[in-house]
């Protein structure tokens, strides 16, 4: 882990580790808490607001990927770009050298991801077909996967312990991957025709994972993989162009949301995985980001089965909160401190935090 930038010290450097491991160390008790009624979470949205503070060019470049630590106490935020850097911020440094970008890739890093069990850990994953670990506590982004044949696009978490990691690759093969014994990975292929482009696991029976890449998206069952041909277990269909994500709702798992180039985002209904999953709801959305801006990929807030957010291309810039009826919930936005399209967003776990990245490297953080 050494800074990108010429200009930053290693004592600073060093201090935002220290900081990082710190506030991972602490134990995040999970509490049973009723989630709050849709208009009390509508005031807590209208509650965060961007400050001028909380607007830092992090990464070099366009921003591909956003992370949010779980901290309760402190705000830090990741972004990874089109370059290949990693860029953390410690929003709560007083200093205002809180950001700091590291290069542990050489293309773009197109998925990030705290560790749920370590949090001192981050997961990125590059189109140079290595995903690696950032390690505070050893200062090095160790490599977890290693592919030179097929650059890799997605990952998610497949055990509950983190041990074990799904891969995906912009060809249409999967990955599974045992962080236990790296080097030895078993590597399957789920036959999607053209390109992989998220993979991600059922919250709750995580022997599941939905892929979504060109127009096909599927439900696949980790156990029945095979080294090809593998067929979904259930397929979601409707998709009339390339679908950029798919991801299941946090809590039950019981939706999966879709970002279609198409300008639609389909919510589909996944209570039954033995079956054909319905479309729930349709929301006409442009999605047409051109060439110059990252894709969308809408995601759910992870406190709640029943809301997502997602970048937009409407002026006032803004980013948009939809309720699965279909609903605008609410749109953040800030005539002072966000004028630009923040293409991927990410949420804080329970807390009222939303970061926004654009693309030229900047994050914008709305928070309570």
């Amino acid at each position: 882990m050494v800074a990108a930038d010429q200009d930053q010290t290693p004592e600073l450097t060093e201090e935002f580790l220290s900081e990082w491991a710190k506030i991972s160390q602490i134990e995040h008790q999970k509490t049973e808490t009723s989630l709050p009624h849709l208009e009390s979470y509508k005031a807590a949205l209208r509650g965060m607001v961007l400050q001028e503070d909380a607007v830092a060019k992090v990464v070099h470049t366009r921003i591909y990927s956003v992370a949010v630590h779980p901290s309760e106490s402190r705000t830090l935020v990741a972004a990874g770009d089109k370059e290949g850097h990693v860029g953390l911020w410690n929003l709560d440094c007083s200093s205002g050298e809180g950001a700091h970008a590291f290069l542990p890739h050489s293309r773009p890093v197109s998925c990030l991801q705290f560790s749920p069990v370590t949090p001192a850990h981050l997961l990125s994953l590059s189109h140079d077909g290595t995903l690696r670990c950032g390690d505070v506590a050893r200062t090095a982004f160790d490599e977890v996967y290693r592919n030179e044949e097929f650059a890799l696009s997605s990952f998610d978490f497949l055990a509950g312990d983190a041990s074990t990691l799904v891969v995906g690759m912009w060809d249409g093969r999967v990955a599974v991957v045992d962080k236990r014994t790296p080097g030895t990975s078993a590597e399957v292929s789920a036959d999607l025709n053209s390109v992989t482009r998220t993979v991600h696991v059922h919250p709750v029976s995580r022997q599941y994972f939905i892929a979504a890449g060109a127009r096909n998206v599927g439900i696949y069952d980790v156990r029945h993989l095979k080294e090809s041909g593998s067929q979904p277990v259930v397929p979601l269909v409707g998709h009339s162009k390339s679908v950029a994500s798919a991801y299941f709702s946090p809590v039950t798992g019981n939706r999966v949301v879709t970002t279609c180039a198409d300008d639609y985002l389909r919510i589909f209904g996944t209570h039954c995985l033995s079956s054909m999953a319905p479309i729930l709801t349709t929301i006409r959305h442009n999605n047409n980001t051109g060439r110059w801006l990252t894709r969308f990929r809408a995601v759910w807030d992870p406190k709640r089965d029943d809301c997502i957010v997602v970048g937009s291309m409407a002026r006032p810039r803004r980013v948009e909160v939809f309720h699965t009826t279909g609903e605008l919930l609410h749109s953040f936005s800030s005539a002072d401190y966000l004028g630009s399209v923040c293409s991927i967003n990410a949420w804080h776990p329970t807390r009222y935090i939303m970061a926004g990245g654009n693309s030229s490297g900047r994050l914008h953080v709305f928070k309570e």
